[in-house]
C-alpha cells in the first residue's frame, strides 16, 4: 500500500461506555497484522485507555508535549506488531478542552514527526466537546460507535449533527457495537440514518457491526486484544470486514497524510 491509499480516521461516539477504544485497538491490530503501518493518537485527553489496552505503562504522555516539556518523538510508545502509539493523559482535568495555544503545539510537533503510515486512527473522547469536534474534523473521516441502545443513538445523532451543521462535515460512517443480530444493528443503524436524512439531508454510511461477546471483557482484563485471543470468534471475523471496507472504501478521495490533518485541523477555530 503506498502513502497515496494512507487514511486518517477519527473513532468517536456520542456517549461513553460503547467500546470505542476496544474498537480502535482491534483495529489497529487486525491493520498491523496485515503488514500495514499503523498510528494511533490517543485523543482522549482527560481519560487516556489505549495504552491500558495494551497492557503498556508510557513514561511520557501528550500533556508532556502540550506543557512543552517533551516532543512528540518522545512519547511515542510502540504496542503490539509494532503500532505507534502517542499515548493521552489520564485525570488531567485541564486537557479536556485544549486551548489555542496548546491544540497549535500539538500541530506543529506532528508537522515535524512525518512518519509515514498507512492508518492513522485518532480515538477521540466521547459527546460533543471542543476536543472531540476539533479531531473529528481534521480528519480525512468519522466513524461513530453507537450500540443499540436509544441513548446512545440520541447521543450519535447529536454528535453528527454538530459535526455536519457547525463544521461543514458530510463523511460519516456508523459502526453499531454489543449488537445482539444482524437485524438489530441495522435496525440501530437505519434509525439514525432516517433522522440523520431527514434532519440533516445526510447520507451516513453502514460501516457494519461488531457482535455482543461475553469474552470482550475478559481481553480488557487481560490486556490483549481480543482479536489476537480470539481469532476465531465471529467478533473478530466481523471486525476483519469491517476493516477492511474502511480501508478499501473510503468516503473522500482526498490523499491522507499528517500535512492534510494539519491544513484542515489550522482552519478550524
Amino acid at each position: 500500500m503506498g502513502m497515496t491509499d494512507s487514511r486518517i480516521v477519527a473513532v468517536s461516539s456520542g456517549k461513553g461506555g460503547v467500546g470505542k477504544t476496544n474498537c480502535v485497538a482491534n483495529l489497529a491490530l487486525f491493520y498491523a497484522s496485515l503488514n500495514k503501518k499503523v498510528l494511533i493518537l490517543d485523543a482522549d485527553l482527560g481519560l487516556s485507555n489505549i495504552d491500558v489496552l495494551f497492557g503498556i505503562a508510557p513514561k511520557y504522555n501528550l500533556k508532556h508535549v502540550l506543557f512543552g516539556e517533551k516532543r512528540i518523538r518522545d512519547i511515542i510508545v510502540t504496542g503490539p506488531l509494532g503500532i505507534m502509539i502517542f499515548p493521552a493523559s489520564s485525570g488531567v482535568r485541564e486537557l479536556t478542552e485544549l486551548n489555542e495555544r496548546q491544540r497549535l503545539r500539538l500541530l506543529a510537533e506532528l508537522d515535524n514527526f512525518d512518519l509515514p503510515f498507512d492508518i492513522f486512527l485518532i480515538d477521540t473522547g466521547a459527546g460533543i466537546s471542543d476536543n472531540v469536534l476539533f479531531f473529528c474534523s481534521a480528519a480525512q473521516e468519522t466513524v461513530v460507535v453507537v450500540t443499540p441502545e436509544p441513548t446512545s443513538i440520541a447521543d450519535a445523532y447529536a454528535l453528527v449533527k454538530v459535526l455536519s451543521r457547525d463544521f461543514g462535515e458530510k463523511h460519516f460512517r456508523i459502526l453499531v457495537n454489543t449488537a445482539r443480530s444482524e437485524k438489530e444493528a441495522f435496525d440501530t443503524f437505519r434509525k439514525l440514518a432516517i433522522v440523520a436524512d431527514k434532519f440533516l439531508n445526510l447520507s451516513i454510511d453502514y460501516l457494519g457491526y461488531l457482535p455482543y461477546d461475553q469474552h470482550v471483557k475478559d481481553a480488557i482484563i487481560a490486556q490483549k486484544g481480543f482479536i489476537a485471543m480470539y481469532p476465531n470468534s465471529t467478533f473478530s471475523k466481523r471486525l476483519a470486514s469491517v476493516g477492511k471496507k474502511l480501508l478499501d472504501n473510503p468516503l473522500n478521495d482526498v490523499k491522507g497524510n499528517i500535512q492534510f490533518f494539519l491544513k484542515k485541523a489550522l482552519k478550524i477555530r
